[in-house]
C-alpha cells in the first residue's frame, strides 16, 4: 500500500492552507496550461486519479462531462470532496493507485494532478489506464518535474553572486526520495523524463503534447513569489491518447498522388 501521508494530521493541516487548496483551480498557476490540453468534455466519462478535494472533478462536470469518478487514497481528501460536492454524477472512492484496477473501455478521459510521483509502480498504473480508456480516449496528467524530484535534499541554494539554484543530483538513480514537507519523511518516487514518457509509449499510448511548466510574466506580476520558478520547471504536464485523430491511416492514404 502507498504511503498515506495526506491522512497525517500535521501534513493535512499544512497542505489545506496551500493557495491551490484554499482557492481551488484559480490558485494553481499551471491550470490554464492544463486546461488547454484537455479535450472537449461534453458527454465524456472521466476518472480523476488522486482527486484530492474534488476541484477538478467538479469543474469537469461544469464543462459538461457526463460523469466523474474521483479516486484518492486519503480518507481526509475523500470526505472533504464529498462534503463540497452536491452532484450525483460525481462519485468519490478511496483507492490505492498502486493496486488499482478499472473496467475496460469505461472512460473517455483519465486525468491526474500531482499524484503519480507518489505511485511506486507507474508502469502498472499506466497499463491500467490504457485498458480503461476507450478508442480515441485522452490521458492528461501533471507530476512534479523530474528535475525537482531528483535531488537527495531538494532545496534552493545560492551561488557566490546570490542567485538561486536548484540542485540536480542522482538524476539517473530512480526510485525512492524522502523529503520533509509539512511532515517528515514524505515518500515520493523519482523517474527520469525519459522513463516517464517511454512508459506511456510502451503501454501503447500516443503522446500528444508535453509542457515543462513555468509561470508567465503576467502570473509573476500578480504573484511575485513565483519568479523563482523560472530557475527550473515546476512540473511536467503530459497529454496522451489511445490514438491521434482516430484510426491510424496507412502510408497509401497519406502519401501525395
Amino acid at each position: 500500500m502507498a504511503q498515506n501521508i495526506y491522512d497525517n494530521p500535521d501534513f493535512f493541516a499544512g497542505y489545506s492552507q496551500l493557495p491551490r487548496q484554499v482557492h481551488g483551480l484559480d490558485g494553481a498557476p499551471e491550470w490554464p496550461a492544463i486546461r488547454a490540453m484537455l479535450p472537449d468534455l461534453v458527454g465524456k466519462r472521466v476518472v480523476d486519479l488522486g482527486c484530492g478535494f474534488g476541484w477538478a472533478s467538479r469543474w469537469m462536470r461544469e464543462q459538461g462531462a457526463a460523469s466523474v469518478l474521483g479516486l484518492d487514497l486519503s480518507q481526509n481528501m475523500i470526505e472533504r470532496a464529498r462534503a463540497d460536492t452536491a452532484d450525483t454524477a460525481i462519485e468519490y472512492r478511496i483507492a490505492d493507485l498502486d493496486t488499482l484496477d478499472l473496467p475496460e473501455a469505461a472512460f473517455d478521459l483519465a486525468y491526474s494532478a500531482l499524484t503519480f510521483h507518489y505511485v511506486q509502480d507507474f508502469g502498472r498504473l499506466v497499463h491500467v489506464i490504457r485498458k480503461t480508456l476507450v478508442p480515441d480516449g485522452h490521458f492528461v496528467f501533471t507530476i512534479e518535474h523530474p528535475i525537482i524530484m531528483a535531488a537527495a535534499h531538494p532545496h534552493w541554494i545560492s551561488d557566490e553572486e546570490g542567485r538561486k539554484t536548484w540542485p540536480v543530483n542522482r538524476y539517473s538513480v530512480e526510485g525512492e526520495r524522502r523529503t520533509d514537507w509539512f511532515a517528515k519523511g514524505v515518500l515520493k518516487y523519482h523517474r527520469t523524463l525519459g522513463t516517464t514518457l517511454n512508459t506511456l509509449i510502451g503501454a501503447g499510448l500516443q503522446i500528444r503534447r508535453i509542457e515543462e511548466f513555468a509561470p508567465t510574466r503576467e502570473q509573476i506580476q500578480q504573484m511575485p513569489q513565483l519568479a523563482e520558478e523560472l530557475e527550473r520547471p515546476m512540473m511536467l504536464i503530459v497529454s496522451a491518447s489511445t490514438s491521434i485523430g482516430g484510426k491510424l491511416r496507412s502510408l497509401r492514404d497519406i502519401r501525395p498522388d
